[in-house]
């Protein structure tokens, strides 16, 4: 093999490590595991942090954004276990590694991101992967993908004030969603389950923190923030 973005043997110790560091966090299930194992993390991230890419923390990905806690992300992945004839509506593609984690498991996934050169990186990573389920959108990702609704599941990867309406309005009957709510410095991951007319919402993690979710529906965006 040569030595471009898919050649990650130099990574793979620094993977498996990685994925026992997850474990150490109390995610035991081994479907996940697995896909930690399956997708290289640096080829979604500025080579410039390449040396970070396996750390489990967050790491920079510029325009002020943030690449999600690796074991965060397992987080979610085990809790809302997509099925592999599930939907997945994705808000927030960031640099498109939950993207390619998500799409491993799920039949269709489908991801917004506000900001066009975030979605365009993610696009060429998961090209370079071969990823062929995913469609990505670029726009407001508090309103949704009414096109192509109702979802089973619906992953927020960024912190809002409060659950839009125009999210669980598209969660499909039995669907469910995982979304960090709180202020812009610290949230609680709350579940929604949506059956029939019925939603709940419950707390499942407390202590999180995500980058804001800027839209509609969500924070203001600022002057600065209008990339």
């Amino acid at each position: 093999m040569g030595s471009g973005p898919l050649d990650d043997s130099r990574f793979v110790g620094y993977r498996r490590k990685l994925i026992e560091d997850i474990r150490a966090r109390g995610i035991e299930d081994l479907e996940t595991l697995q896909y930690f194992d399956m997708v290289p993390r640096h080829l979604f991230l500025p080579e410039g942090v390449w040396p970070r890419a396996y750390e489990d923390a967050p790491v920079p990905i510029g325009f002020g954004q943030t690449a999600s806690q690796p074991s965060l992300q397992a987080y979610y992945l085990s809790f809302l276990t997509p099925k592999p004839d599930d939907k997945v509506l994705e808000i927030g593609t960031g640099s498109g590694f939950l993207t390619a984690l998500l799409s491993l498991c799920a039949d269709r996934v489908y991801s917004v991101e506000r900001l066009r050169d975030l979605s365009l990186r993610a696009r060429r990573a998961l090209d370079a992967m071969g990823v062929h389920n995913v469609a990505l959108l670029v726009g407001d990702g508090t309103i949704g993908w009414r096109k192509y609704q109702p979802f089973d599941v619906i992953v927020v990867s960024a912190a809002s004030p409060s659950i839009p309406s125009a999210l669980v309005d598209q969660l499909a009957d039995g669907g469910r969603m995982l979304i960090p709510v709180g202020s812009k410095e610290t949230q609680e991951l709350v579940h929604v389950q949506k059956t029939g007319f019925l939603v709940t919402e419950d707390v499942v993690k407390g202590d999180v923190t995500f980058v804001p979710l800027l839209g509609r529906f969500a924070w203001a965006e600022s002057r600065d923030e209008r990339f």
